[in-house]
């Protein structure tokens, strides 16, 4: 059926006071159909509106309404007003959906690749399923930004590593897209011996030659689980390899900031920690496009422990001991935080850095950490009066890792308090404070 299903009204609001009810549709806003929430917020910022409604028992509703511009109904819509949603098409060579094994929540096994997704959470898509109407909806409704894994400008090497016969058309969509005023944030997942060196030096290329509207590009390792049975074979970067692609990252943000007065493309934190190299000062992160994607986010945490380790406490009050846990690419990061924390007088901090055992040793970031993973390194161990865990492990806001385990339930199992922080400041409260 057309048109919206109504899930809440809020009381007192437009939509109350028109008699909209739960369980209703909305399916037309001045005589334009509304498919979905954007269409729905795009036709209502008008002050006055003709609303064609389809109640529950099949009646339909014409109903007119004078409002302020930025006044809303008060409705809320089934699914977020945006289901169905789109499905990948692609048939990736380093698909990490293909490589994870059951049990785990079921929304991860969902292989969306929904502009309306990249628009409104950040979501990645790679443009194989837009046709010419969904171009020229996103330009006419000024769905900016977009969120867009190119991997590759090469449209050969784009449809092998995709598998889409309509992967090839990136350069002349992502044109498309700019040309229509859309600012565009980037994405390559960097396959050694595929998509690196000669092809990596284009694509960027490419990406940067779109400046303004490519606001970034963030390169990041292809990530590789022990689930790879019957798929395409990958490997990992070596630490060599690693160095090679951040002095290449370098190199390109030295020509952006002298061009554009922007680094504009940037390595994730993994090829830095990798290569055993310190990660660039903040002003080459720019405003820090891209730190859901492992970009910057270990400057950040650095800039914030030096002020927050000014003041520290000579002391805390009872002793006290606290493990704080992360994945092995962080530990080292971690270190000599724990090591400076462990020199206030009467507290105790160790630092457990924890195995990836649900994915394999080749996963070493803490966001790909379940919750048995931990209970797999600590259980049956004494780590102190209280586990502290980066935030970056679990969903928020119900606090649920990758294997569905609640932070209740690991706390209960420990038989312990586990606390969750995201940054230093937080850290610091957690393991200072004496309950």
């Amino acid at each position: 059926m057309q048109g919206l299903e109504i899930e809440k009204v809020a009381p007192g609001s437009i939509a109350a006071e028109l008699g909209m009810e739960p369980g209703d549709r909305l399916v037309a806003v001045n005589g334009l159909p509304v498919e979905d929430i954007l269409d729905y917020r795009f036709l209502t910022c008008e002050e006055e509106l003709t609303i064609t409604l389809v109640k529950a028992n099949g009646e339909e509703w014409v109903c007119d309404v004078e409002k302020d511009y930025d006044d809303d109904l008060g409705v809320d819509f089934a699914g977020g007003g945006l289901e169905p949603i789109r499905r990948c098409q692609n048939r990736c060579l380093f698909c990490f959906v293909d490589q994870m094994p059951g049990g785990l929540r079921p929304s991860l096994y969902v292989k969306d690749d929904d502009y309306r997704l990249s628009f409104t959470h950040g979501n990645f898509i790679t443009l194989t399923n837009l046709n010419e109407r969904d171009l020229e909806r996103i330009v006419r409704q000024r769905l900016s930004p977009l969120y867009i894994s190119v991997h590759t400008t090469n449209p050969a090497l784009r449809e092998k590593m995709l598998g889409h016969p309509r992967a090839g058309k990136i350069m002349e969509q992502l044109n498309r897209l700019a040309g229509g005023g859309i600012e565009l944030h980037t994405q390559v997942v960097l396959c050694p011996g595929i998509n690196d060196g000669v092809e990596l030096e284009r694509t960027v290329k490419d990406l940067v030659n779109l400046w303004p509207a490519v606001r970034s590009i963030a390169i990041v390792p292809v990530g590789l689980t022990r689930y790879r049975e019957g798929l395409s074979p990958l490997r990992t970067f070596t630490r060599e390899e690693a160095a090679g692609i951040v002095e290449q990252v370098q190199n390109w943000q030295d020509h952006c900031l002298e061009r554009c007065a922007r680094a504009v493309v940037f390595a994730s934190d993994e090829f830095y920690l990798l290569a055993g190299r310190e990660v660039p000062p903040a002003f080459r992160y720019d405003d820090f496009p891209q730190t859901e994607n492992g970009v910057g986010l270990v400057r950040l945490f650095l800039d914030e422990w030096e002020k927050v380790a000014r003041t520290l406490p000579r002391a805390v009050a009872r002793p006290r001991h606290v493990t704080v846990a992360t994945g092995v690419l962080a530990g080292e990061i971690l270190a000599p935080v724990v090591e400076r924390l462990n020199e206030i007088d009467n507290l105790a901090v160790e630092l457990a850095v924890i195995p990836n055992r649900l994915f394999g040793p080749q996963v070493t970031v803490a966001g790909l950490i379940s919750g048995r993973d931990i209970l797999a390194a600590l259980e049956g161990e004494n780590p102190g009066q209280t586990l502290v865990l980066p935030a970056v492990m679990l969903r928020r806001p119900d606090q649920v890792f990758l294997d569905d385990m609640t932070v209740a339930e690991l706390s209960n199992r420990l038989d312990r308090p586990v606390i969750v922080v995201d940054g230093p400041a937080e850290l610091v409260e957690a393991v200072c404070e004496n309950p």
